[in-house]
């Protein structure tokens, strides 16, 4: 009788995926700096779609269409996210961060749990987008400097999770862990 070894994912065996899952998270320094490095991909995966989607559609001018482009790029990221969570549980920045995303069991997260983990992901951004647009600022700096204030404060809050976890995993039923041997 031939015994199969137990899966892997990444070159981690399941059980160790499933005892990463349980313990703390990686560091919020390492997590964060994922986090930058997947803003770097994504505006290149962004630029040529949008390229792509300019020529196709005949886009002369930013304005024109721009309602069916922001709509093309939510689908585009949505399609990025739940695609690398799905198949490998890593993007293209949490593979070189080496973190892996996981159930909380250590097993692979579902598509249901991918979708959950994408729109809820957007409270890195939407909510100090809406506050600023609400007080009316509409300058770049005074945006990204909302942004920037809100991203560290919601990454801070991680701290108050017993695993460190982001509140958007916790929810979602996903963990972020170590995948180095």
């Amino acid at each position: 009788m031939i015994q199969s070894s137990p899966p892997q994912q990444g070159g981690l065996s399941a059980a160790t995926c499933a005892a990463r899952a349980q313990g703390p998270a990686p560091t919020l320094l390492r997590r964060m700096a994922a986090f930058t490095y997947e803003g770097v991909v994504l505006f290149g995966v962004l630029m040529v779609f949008g390229a792509i989607y300019s020529i196709t559609t005949n886009q002369t001018h930013g304005l024109h269409g721009r309602n069916g482009m922001q709509a093309a790029m939510f689908l585009t990221l949505a399609l990025y996210f739940i695609w690398f969570w799905t198949h490998g549980g890593q993007t293209l920045a949490m593979r070189s961060w080496q973190l892996r995303l996981v159930s909380l069991d250590g097993s692979p997260i579902t598509l249901k749990q991918a979708l959950i983990r994408f729109l809820l992901s957007w409270v890195w951004f939407v909510p100090s987008l809406v506050t600023a647009w609400l007080v009316g600022w509409h300058q770049s700096k005074l945006l990204y400097g909302a942004m920037f204030v809100w991203i560290g404060m919601y990454a801070l809050l991680s701290k108050l999770q017993p695993q460190q976890q982001f509140w958007h995993d916790t929810i979602s039923g996903t963990r972020v862990i170590d995948n180095r041997s």
